[in-house]
């Protein structure tokens, strides 16, 4: 079994839902992002999945993150924006862009500061 991961950055805001304590008013984190691609076999090229590719493939969700209030929306507007709930939405958007014959979509793990990450897989 091979793996590949990448690691790219988005900044946004958040309060959470039905939470007591100071994380329910709005604040903001720069949130760290690491996606892993998994598979047995490699291409012609010798990769399970090209870095570039995969870069390219997790910014376009992220772009969409990126500074937003993610409260506003509308995956998020009856779901608290907790870590574990974004990277859920990260990895539920990547699996239908991923469908190379030779990888699939590991996890996504989500960082909203250097010591507190959620990690999301099937």
């Amino acid at each position: 079994m091979y793996k590949i991961s990448i690691t790219q950055f988005f900044s946004a805001a958040h309060s959470l839902r039905n939470y007591e304590g100071k994380c329910e008013s709005l604040h903001g984190h720069n949130w760290k992002v690491e996606v892993t691609v998994s598979g047995e076999n490699l291409n012609s090229a010798g990769m399970i999945m090209d870095f570039g590719d995969l870069k390219k493939l997790t910014s376009k969700v992220l772009d969409e993150l990126d500074h937003s209030n993610l409260n506003d929306l509308e995956h998020f507007k009856q779901r608290s924006p907790s870590s574990e709930e974004i990277a859920r939405y990260i990895y539920t958007r990547l699996k239908k862009e991923i469908s190379a014959d030779s990888c699939r979509l590991e996890a996504v793990k989500v960082w909203e500061t250097q010591g507190s990450c959620a990690t999301y897989k099937e």
